[in-house]
This record gives structure tokens, sequence and C-alpha cells, in this order.
């Protein structure tokens, strides 16, 4: 049974609520035991994570690349089996750009089985990376 706008629309919010706030055990119920979520060869999280922990490991690995002071939420819209969110990255060096995607959702029986990111400019992620590596290098 395919979910409602509403219905997609919260759960995107319950999705992002939980793994801010680190509630690794309700995401990975939200999630389908095949979940899949791929991120761009040009990224330094580049890859495929698959499975119910997925978002854990994705979650982990970016926040050891960079350092976010927050996810801003714009809007998020719906069509058939799928919503997508507009947000951006917002950087502790606040010299750097926020990073702006999108976040497409897909669902299958009331579960998130896929999520993909897509970046306007993947160099502004790269750049807050970068800062990150150099300020740990000590430079």
């Amino acid at each position: 049974m395919s979910m409602m706008p509403d219905e997609m629309i919260r759960f995107v919010d319950d999705l992002y609520s939980a793994t801010g706030a680190g509630d690794w055990d309700k995401a990975a119920a939200m999630l389908t035991d095949d979940f899949v979520v791929t991120e761009a060869s040009v990224l330094p999280m580049a890859g495929v994570y698959r499975g119910k922990h997925a978002l854990r490991e994705l979650y982990t690995r970016v926040m050891g690349l960079v350092d976010v002071a927050a996810l801003d939420r714009e809007q998020t819209t719906t069509g058939n089996d799928c919503a997508i969110t507009i947000l951006s990255l917002r950087f502790a060096d606040e010299s750097l750009e926020p990073a702006q995607l999108l976040e497409l959702f897909r669902f299958r029986d009331g579960k998130c089985c896929e999520i993909r990111p897509y970046y306007f400019d993947p160099g502004q992620f790269n750049a807050a990376a970068a800062a990150r590596r150099a300020r740990e290098a000590g430079g």
C-alpha cells in the first residue's frame, strides 16, 4: 500500500529527528532490510551503504569528515513512492559556504528503501572536508 503525501513528509521528519538524536534503533526500524543509500563518487564518503544500519555507518563517516554546525531543511515535497527534501549543511567554519543538496527518499511497504543525495556543488562539501583535514594536521 502506498503512503499518502502527508505520511511521507511526517516519515522524513521523523527519520531526520531520529538520526539527529542518534536514535539508531528507531532509524533502523524505519528502513527496509535491503535499504540502500548511494553517495556520489566525487564525495569523500562515496559509495553504497546497505542494510538497516547503513545510515549510522554513513552518518559516522560524514561527521568524521566535516564539522557540521546545522542541517537546515527548507521543504519536503512528494510524488508517487518518493519524497524529496531540500536542505543545506552549514559548517562550523562560517567562512565555508553551506553545502546545498536534495535528498530523494523512496518508500516501500511503509518504510524507506532508498536515499539518494544530490549535491548542487560537491565542491562545498569537499572544501569543508579539506578544511577539517588541514585543521587536524595543524595547518
